[in-house]
């Protein structure tokens, strides 16, 4: 019997111990996150609550593991800045270019149109040509550099910000829900 194919779906707060393990290796070992302590799977399992409650956060499945999650948040407090939200995407780290960033991403985005956000937003520290590459893939565009922005692993590092719309911007939006 064949394995079926990884996917996506709402997560849970079930899912806190399998995304506090995906996130902490790049914690740990990477700059691609400025975080220094790993969230432990409580501290996620509120993160998930928080982003559900007014964004999304999606896991990844293969058979029945979680390999990977995305999720997004407010991009900034001020109220203008509502229709735009900050996403991330991480997997097991043997899961890179393998299609579970670009599902998670399309579940993500759908779900962010229909709640009524216009515009996603994307950090990410470099150098890091698989989130460069992915990111543009999935129609993102340059937007800036922050140089020396954060220090992390005995260096500065510069973070890459990127866009992409949501969703028109040819009308008066609605509250997003």
């Amino acid at each position: 019997m064949a394995a079926s194919a990884p996917t996506t779906r709402d997560a849970t707060v079930a899912d806190a111990a399998a995304c506090a393990a995906i996130y902490a290796p790049y914690v740990s070992g990477t700059a691609i996150t400025f975080e220094t302590e790993p969230p432990t799977a409580e501290q996620m399992a509120g993160r998930i609550v928080a982003a559900l409650r007014t964004h999304a956060w999606l896991v990844l499945e293969d058979d029945g593991v979680v390999v990977g999650y995305a999720y997004a948040g407010p991009y900034k407090e001020r109220a203008a800045y509502r229709w735009s939200c900050e996403v991330s995407v991480y997997l097991v780290p043997d899961r890179g270019r393998r299609g579970g960033g670009r599902a998670l991403y399309t579940a993500l985005f759908d779900r962010l149109a229909a709640r009524g956000y216009r515009t996603a937003i994307a950090g990410m520290t470099l150098p890091n040509e698989p989130s460069e590459g992915l990111h543009a893939a999935m129609g993102f565009e340059p937007i800036g550099t922050y140089r020396r922005i954060g220090w992390k692993h005995g260096r500065w590092r510069d973070v890459l910000w990127a866009q992409r719309p949501l969703g028109s911007y040819d009308d008066q939006p609605a509250e997003p829900s």
